[in-house]
């Protein structure tokens, strides 16, 4: 590591890396009428169908009503069960929710963070229809012997790819593992647009329902103010799209950046005693950084995260599981001490600041404090 200088730096948690080419698209968009349903939505469709080697993207308002479609063309209805993991952000298992299903949780692999394929079989019940794996932090989960699963009990499988595009389980891509997969976009992500998501299939009666959901329940030969189904307002706007379809053409350049900046963070990770870098597994034969993610093992990661706060470096727990949080508890009677490994990584896995336009300057600045944070936390040891 290089020594710090003494020096502040401002280091946001995430930042979206955007070029001119993505100004000029919007702006392009801008100066038409056609805000909604035109041109610029069909092009982002068809670009990250064919990068994730799919032949079908459909886009939408967010990766959670993604999900919630997904639900939905799976068949999920009252207290059909989808078994995923609780160490994910909240709206994996709350699209399950809106379609009245219940999510059954199954522990992690510690060391990925990943949904344990040991354990999912044990879970599996006559109302299971379907199996949701999270990539954790754009590394795919142990997609062969899932989907393995899912054929001999006739389930169905839906990938939250969320944070994963670009990731590659055994030189295949993430997210042509199920039935279908789903990307998102926030501004955190590894390419955004602003807020969206984005549905891949290869089924063609999927891509149709999922057409027709998005907007409101309209088939293709329906009249405007004619709805065959119930369905919902989770369009992706034109601007949106246009931005993504911008970053789209940059896609390999976004996540090689984001590569550098992970290798930097390695790097001077291995000189820090007491912490973890993230474990990646031989099955992963292309990380797609979509956070950076320490483990703090024994030490008091609280301790860690005030040193860091008051030198302007924010830091992130991350996940807190979805099992303990409080509509979770109260619903579904989940406690402390069902999913240990689940647990321990809700208490011992940290973000750091991360994204592709980070320089190498302001990993050394964090580094060299989370290093003095660590020394502080070894000695309330």
């Amino acid at each position: 590591m290089k020594q710090q200088k003494q020096v502040v730096m401002q280091i946001p948690m995430s930042a979206p890396d955007i070029t001119q080419r993505e100004i000029d698209a919007v702006n392009t968009v801008l100066r038409t009428p056609t805000l909604s349903i035109g041109p610029y939505i069909q092009k982002f469709e068809m670009a990250v169908a064919e990068y994730t080697d799919n032949q079908f993207g459909i886009g939408v308002s967010s990766g959670t009503s993604g999900l919630h479609l997904a639900i939905i063309a799976a068949g999920i209805q009252d207290d059909d069960e989808v078994i995923t993991a609780s160490f994910s952000f909240v709206a994996s298992a709350n699209a399950i929710l809106y379609e009245r299903g219940k999510p059954v949780f199954v522990d992690i692999d510690p060391q990925t963070g990943n949904i344990d394929p040991d354990l999912i079989e044990a879970a599996i019940t006559p109302r299971t229809k379907a199996i949701m794996p999270v990539h954790a932090f754009g590394q795919p989960a142990d997609m062969d012997r899932i989907v393995e699963i899912a054929h001999r009990h006739n389930l169905i499988v839906i990938e939250d790819a969320c944070e994963a595009i670009g990731a590659t389980y055994k030189n295949r891509k993430a997210g042509t593992f199920g039935e279908a997969a789903v990307f998102a976009f926030y501004p955190n992500k590894q390419m955004t647009t602003g807020e969206g998501g984005m549905i891949v299939t290869n089924r063609s009666d999927w891509a149709a329902l999922f057409r027709s959901l998005r907007n409101q329940g309209r088939d293709v030969f329906d009249a405007w103010l004619n709805h065959t189904r119930l369905g919902y307002n989770y369009r992706l706007d034109e601007m949106s799209a246009a931005l993504g379809a911008a970053q789209m053409t940059r896609i390999d350049e976004l996540l090689s950046k984001r590569e550098q900046v992970a290798e930097w963070y390695n790097q001077r990770i291995d000189d820090i005693p007491g912490i973890k870098k993230p474990f990646i597994a031989s099955t992963t034969t292309r990380m797609s950084w979509f956070v950076y993610v320490i483990r703090c093992g024994s030490l008091n990661r609280n301790t860690i995260m005030h040193h860091l706060h008051e030198v302007g470096i924010p830091s992130r727990p991350y996940f807190n599981p979805i099992h303990l949080q409080p509509f979770y508890r109260d619903r579904f009677g989940w406690k402390r001490g069902d999913f240990p490994h689940t647990e321990k990584a809700g208490e011992t896995f940290l973000a750091l600041p991360f994204s592709g336009v980070m320089t190498e300057d302001q990993v050394d600045f964090v580094c060299y404090h989370l290093r003095q944070a660590v020394e502080m936390a070894s000695d309330e040891e």
